[in-house]
């Protein structure tokens, strides 16, 4: 499934530079310039097109999804444009009278036909004196393709700051089961792809900011790393997680990314757990942990680990009167966790939908359960955070990086 998206995506970025290349041509700076000269026309709508494949050998993934959101845009804006002039040509009486009145059938013929050419697909690649004026008015400009560059250059800078700037999202539970305090506080962390947005000493930092919560756990649900996380990086972060004070531990279960898909970032799934280890970190592997013999932390193994217990199995001989926390990278067992009579159940991966218009794709394919938030089955609680960072798409819409704080009150 995911190598039919990644085809679609590749086929869809080829189109969008050719549909590209067709709306740079209609630039007053280009038509100015051009005139007449098709050619050269032609090459001066190049060399933006140009630009994008230099930035494609530089940052693939998120020149990628720059092209295809502007060609999305502007595929909209261009509807919308052709929405109003119909709407227009109808309030002024242009499509009345078309039936037995070939005066009026012509003129809108012509009508139509100065749309095609006003959308870029002349057969003849000629531009007429018509279509300079049509949605630029007597000046020339091209007043649609300015305003999706604009929205596009704002759209994506919001986005940027959504993925690099770390809020803080709190969520109030509870609890018939007895615990051994009545306020349980607990940080959930995931999706950090050390090495995205911020490096060894970004997270660092982060994990200063999660001290001043004085929580009494951390919890890490996958993803700690990323597949082009250096060593030095890894290490640093390892150590910052060793430096936060709690009174029940940090714990930490496996996301489908910090085993890695290559062997080029310099260390192993093994290096990693082992300098967690040496950190005080707990490494969950479809095992459970009884904390201060008040609630358990479970941690499963990866999706993608196709030897992983079941949910029922991970639970077998425990004391399902004590609080029950299950750690599950992936948001996509509900059914069978639901019926587990696990309590809460924490997971990321999703990146919270990452940006529009794809944030429930997951969901679509039958990938994800749940995309963002909280979400109640039976009498098992589901939450899901969007992140505290990003992998390599660098943009954040309609979403945000988080670290979570989970209020747990005894009743």
């Amino acid at each position: 499934m995911w190598l039919v998206i990644f085809a679609v995506t590749i086929l869809g970025a080829l189109g969008a530079l050719i549909f590209l290349f067709t709306r740079f041509q209609k630039f007053f700076i280009v038509r100015k310039i051009a005139g007449d000269r098709r050619v050269v026309r032609w090459l001066l709508a190049l060399i933006p097109i140009l630009l994008i494949i230099v930035f494609c050998f530089i940052d693939t993934i998120n020149t990628i999804i720059v092209v295809l959101n502007l060609m999305l845009v502007w595929i909209l804006a261009d509807f919308l444009v052709w929405i109003v002039r119909k709407i227009e040509r109808i309030g002024k009486g242009g499509d009345a009278g078309k039936i037995g009145n070939v005066g009026n059938v012509e003129k809108n013929i012509k009508e139509e036909s100065a749309e095609i050419i006003e959308s870029g697909i002349d057969g003849e690649g000629k531009k007429t004196e018509k279509n300079d004026k049509n949605d630029k008015g007597d000046t020339g400009i091209y007043y649609t393709g300015i305003a999706v560059i604009v929205f596009n250059v704002i759209y994506l800078l919001v986005g940027a700051f959504l993925a690099y700037h770390v809020v803080r999202t709190s969520y109030d539970l509870k609890t018939e089961k007895k615990l051994s305090k009545d306020n349980l506080k607990l940080v959930l962390i995931a999706d950090s792809h050390i090495g995205t947005t911020f490096d060894g000493e970004g997270f660092a930092k982060h994990m200063k900011t999660i001290q001043d919560e004085n929580p009494d756990a951390v919890l890490i649900a996958g993803d700690f790393v990323d597949d082009d996380t250096n060593k030095e990086d890894m290490i640093r972060s390892c150590q910052a997680l060793g430096e936060l004070e709690t009174t029940c531990g940090i714990y930490y279960v496996c996301g489908n990314h910090d085993k890695g898909y290559s062997n080029y970032r310099g260390f192993s799934y093994e290096n990693l757990t082992a300098e967690l280890r040496k950190n005080g970190v707990v490494v969950l592997e479809d095992e459970a942990v009884l904390v201060m013999d008040s609630f358990y932390i479970i941690g499963r193994k990866d999706k993608g680990d196709g030897k992983r217990k079941s949910p029922v199995e991970l639970l077998e001989g425990l004391d399902k009167s004590k609080y029950m926390i299950m750690l599950d990278h992936q948001p996509s067992d509900y059914r069978l966790e639901s019926a587990s009579e696990v309590d809460l159940v924490l997971s990321g991966h999703t990146h919270g939908g990452q940006m529009i218009p794809i944030t429930k794709v997951g969901e679509w394919i039958g990938a994800n359960d749940g995309t963002y938030g909280y979400e109640r089955i039976n009498n098992t609680d589901f939450i899901i955070t969007s992140g505290i960072s990003d992998w390599a798409i660098k943009f954040k819409t309609g979403t945000k990086s988080e670290y979570v704080v989970l209020n747990i009150l005894s009743q």
